[in-house]
């Protein structure tokens, strides 16, 4: 099944005809406005703090660091790029692993006492090329999000997975070779998974970052702990326990390390897990009842936000007004978190336009927003957009949708994107996002993650004929 790229949708009329023609809800402006008072340029006041622009840069996970979780120089110059970016708003920068068996790759990078002054060095290189670049850090706002990578930890070799889960569950199970209850982290356990948290976020503050994301998303821990609707003990069963490993964190973060902001990462809503089916076009690996999904309603393929809207109310209960949408997991469905006509190695081939994934991240966070206006909201899943993306985002924003943009992949090929946007400079086509998948077919398959296609740094490196190599054989 093919669908027509972004690319060659050239008009307003041209992109609202294709919408209409898959019955798609995605309201977009068709002139881009410029400027300081332009609905994405203009400052957005957050208590005491002043965000100077609309656009925010998405953590994204670094497979570039060290064995023992530190920076190197692609680690710098991908950090340096946020700075450059012109975004006001940097959600975590990527995820930060808070102990070792956390780590989803031996590459990511890890919040340890001794990699302090990295960390230090990391937001202080962000926060220098900003300021050469646009004049200002006063309106900077630069946070780091904290993982476990739980399901999904690769913490001591690429090909080998050393899962911590919060529960059997049947599918994931089978697909990753999961077997026995020994990969089941205890109560005692996870008890002691919060009080690092803590620590790490202790230690983030130390490093001059304003707050910590509690990565609550992607099918992480954080994320598969909401779904433990039939694990036993403290963690599981009622929303009450299922969200107690979060707010014993933010209660432990606010005695710790008073002042410092928290937010969270988390997708909303989830699907079944999804397999190539004829023509490796996905399907759902679960037919029928699928009871875990938080935000499902139990078909696999359907949203429930009853629970979710409950979440909200609970971060607003803990005093936490940072959050950003996502849904889905880039390893299970990463055709809903991640719209892309091109799939990454592991995956599928889209059972849907990639439209009609971005529409839905959109208008579910505009009804978020709409029943939580009080909170601060950034969204996801616009880079498949490409020259639309300052269309919709403005729309969305200037209407009260949402209101940050967030970008992530996007920056890896186009970081002046919002610079530009803001400036009322015409979009860069060669640095537009395309959506290939190859930041995720690299790492898939032990290669750092970049835009090999795109950025001319990466395209000269010698991965890039690696890469293709295991892209011709996959076709």
């Amino acid at each position: 099944m093919s669908y027509p790229r972004v690319s060659t949708l050239k008009t307003a009329s041209d992109f609202r005809t294709y919408l209409d023609s898959l019955n798609v809800d995605l309201p977009f402006d068709e002139n881009v406005e410029s400027g300081e008072q332009s609905a994405l340029g203009q400052t957005f006041q957050h208590s005491s703090q002043s965000i100077g622009n609309r656009f925010c840069i998405l953590p994204m996970e670094g497979w570039d660091g060290t064995k023992d979780g530190k920076p190197t120089d692609l680690t710098r110059r991908r950090w340096e790029n946020f700075g450059l970016s012109g975004a006001k708003l940097i959600w975590g920068g990527e995820a930060v692993a808070v102990r070792h068996d956390g780590r989803a790759n031996p590459n990511q990078l890890l919040c340890t006492e001794e990699n302090l002054g990295e960390l230090v060095a990391l937001r202080e290189l962000l926060e220098e090329t900003h300021l050469k670049h646009f004049g200002t850090t006063d309106d900077l706002l630069v946070g780091l999000q904290l993982t476990h990578s739980g399901r999904f930890a690769r913490p001591n070799e690429k090909s080998r997975l050393e899962p911590r889960i919060a529960y059997r569950h049947p599918v994931l199970d089978q697909k990753f070779s999961i077997e026995g209850d020994d990969t089941i982290l205890s109560d005692d356990e996870l008890s002691k998974l919060i009080d690092d948290f803590v620590v790490a976020s202790v230690r983030a503050q130390k490093a001059g970052y304003k707050f910590v994301d509690i990565k609550h998303c992607h099918g992480y821990l954080g994320h598969e702990i909401l779904s433990g609707y039939d694990r036993p003990g403290r963690f599981g069963g009622s929303l009450e326990n299922r969200t107690r490993f979060l707010r014993e964190i933010v209660s432990g973060i606010r005695a710790e390390a008073p002042g410092l902001e928290i937010g969270t990462r988390v997708s909303i809503f989830d699907f079944s897990p999804f397999e190539p089916g004829e023509d490796r076009i996905g399907i759902p690996s679960s037919q029928g009842d699928y009871k875990y999904a938080f935000g499902g309603d139990e078909t696999g393929t359907g949203i429930d936000l009853t629970e979710p809207q409950q979440f909200m109310q609970i971060l607003r209960e803990l005093e936490i007004k940072l959050v950003c949408i996502s849904c889905g997991s880039p390893y299970y469905n990463p055709h809903m978190q991640r719209p892309a006509i091109f799939p990454p190695s592991d995956g599928y081939l889209p059972p849907e336009d990639p439209l009609v994934g971005v529409a839905r991240q959109i208008n579910v966070t505009r009804q978020i927003k709409e029943a939580n206006p009080d909170m601060v909201l950034v969204g996801s899943g616009y880079s498949y957009l490409q020259e639309w993306l300052p269309n919709v985002g403005q729309h969305a924003v200037k209407n009260g949708h949402v209101d940050f943009v967030g970008l992530g992949r996007m920056v890896l090929s186009y970081p002046e994107l919002p610079a530009d946007v803001i400036a009322g400079e015409v979009m860069k086509r060669k640095k537009i996002c395309r959506t290939f998948s190859d930041c995720t077919t690299a790492p898939r398959n032990g290669i750092v993650s970049g835009c090999y296609p795109l950025d001319p740094f990466y395209k000269s490196m010698p991965e890039r004929q690696q890469l293709l190599e295991i892209k011709k054989e996959i076709s």
